[in-house]
Formats: structure tokens, C-alpha cells, sequence
């Protein structure tokens, strides 16, 4: 199995003037391509800081940390934009979706705003994936006009337009009512299951843990459970 995420002994200090406060106390964690992973810990366990770490949108104060094989701590500023960018794939709890932009312009802008423009293979792409997460007959529309849970459905599409290694989740269905959250539960089972995609999702949500593969626990800045939730809904991927 290929080994997505390698992190060893992650640590995280806030430092305000001589004032420490040590959020992640020395995280070990490793993903595998296809897996679908929870993430669970109260507010302030450090949830968000490790997926900010594991993200490259903030840096850790001690420890390493691989992707795909890729040491990416020493990465430059501009080098871990362009890793973020091309390699990772992000849902928030709020989806973020360009409003002035159609559901297509949406999902292409990963790979359209380096290249300055939407070229035809970006295009079909695009239509691609907003058909995969069911909505072919909202391709064309504003963001404005969409629900939250389509808005959310275009999230995954986005996130799933440079393909990914690692499909960050941050509460991908805190904003939505139970059975919105449903339905994007479902539709990130099918394509992790289908598709290989690898997900982390941090949530609260205890229901949406037990549908993962694996269910990790994070309290005080330390990982103090990781267990296997069931082997039914892991992708059935052949064999590195």
C-alpha cells in the first residue's frame, strides 16, 4: 500500500512575546493511499493546527513531515503554494466557492489560476467531476444560486480537479442540515471507495466518524487513539 502521509513527532508552539503555548506535543500519523480517516478531539485538541500542518498552510516547530514520498519541510513559500496547490485537495465547513464564478469556473480554478485562463481540457474536466458528484445540470450555474449542500458537492469536485494525493476535510458537514450532511458523507464514501481518493476529515461528528475506515482521536496535542472503524467501505485498491 502506498504511504500518502508520513508525519513524525509533529509539534506545534504559539509564542506570544515570552508567553508558550504548545498546541501539538509530537504527533505521529501515517496515511495510505485510499484511505478514508476521522479525525475527533475536543475544541482546542489541536484538530486544526495538525490539518494546518499536514495542509502546508502553517509550519510546525519540531518534527517531519511527507507527503507521497516527499520531504516537504523545507520547502519555500512559493514551492509549498505550488505542492498545496497541485498535490492537496481541501473542503471546509464552509465551502468557499468563488460567488461571481459558475459551478465549472469553480471546480477548474485549481488548475486554471496558475495557468491564467480555463483551456478546453480544463473545461471537460471540470464538467467531469460536477457530473461525478451529481450535479450535470448545475454546471453552468452561479454559486450564488446553488444550495448549501450542491455548494458543498462543488466543493469536492474542486478539490478533486489536480488529483489530488490527500483530500483534506475540515467539518465538510458542520454547515449542513442532517440530510445534506448525508448526502456529501455518501458522495466522499463513493469516491474514495471508487475512486482511491484519500481523505482526512476532522469533525465533532461521531456518526460521521464510525462511516470511516479509521478513527483517530487527538486530545491535549497528542494522538491517543487510532483504530480501525471497518473494512466495508475501504477502496479496494490492488496492491503496491
Amino acid at each position: 500500500m502506498t504511504r500518502v502521509l508520513q508525519a513524525r513527532g509533529i509539534e506545534k508552539v504559539f509564542r506570544n512575546g515570552e508567553e508558550e503555548t504548545r498546541v501539538l506535543k509530537g504527533v505521529d500519523l501515517d496515511l495510505d493511499r485510499g484511505e478514508l480517516v476521522a479525525l475527533l478531539g475536543a475544541s482546542g485538541s489541536g484538530k486544526s493546527t495538525l490539518l494546518s500542518i499536514i495542509g502546508l498552510l502553517l509550519r510546525q516547530s519540531a518534527g517531519a513531515l511527507s507527503i507521497s514520498g516527499e520531504a516537504v519541510d523545507g520547502l519555500s513559500e512559493t514551492r509549498r503554494a505550488r505542492f498545496r496547490n497541485e498535490r492537496l485537495g481541501f473542503v471546509f465547513q464552509f465551502h468557499h466557492l468563488l460567488p461571481d464564478f459558475t459551478a465549472m469556473e469553480n471546480v477548474a480554478f485549481p488548475a486554471a489560476a496558475p495557468a491564467g485562463g480555463i483551456s478546453r481540457q480544463m473545461r471537460d474536466r471540470a464538467r467531469g467531476l460536477l457530473a461525478r458528484v451529481g450535479l450535470e445540470d448545475r454546471i453552468d450555474y452561479p454559486a450564488t444560486r446553488l444550495s448549501g449542500g450542491q455548494k458543498q458537492r462543488v466543493a469536492i469536485a474542486r478539490a478533486l480537479m489536480n488529483q489530488p494525493d490527500l483530500i483534506i476535510a475540515d467539518e465538510p458537514t458542520g454547515n449542513l442540515d442532517r440530510d445534506s450532511a448525508d448526502r456529501v458523507l455518501d458522495l466522499m464514501r463513493e469516491v474514495n471507495r471508487e475512486e482511491g481518493a484519500t481523505f482526512l476529515i476532522c469533525t465533532h461528528d461521531e456518526g460521521v466518524a464510525a462511516r470511516c475506515t479509521r478513527r483517530l482521536m487527538l486530545s491535549d496535542g497528542l494522538l491517543i487513539s487510532n483504530d480501525v472503524v471497518g473494512h466495508e467501505i475501504r477502496a479496494d485498491l490492488p496492491h503496491s
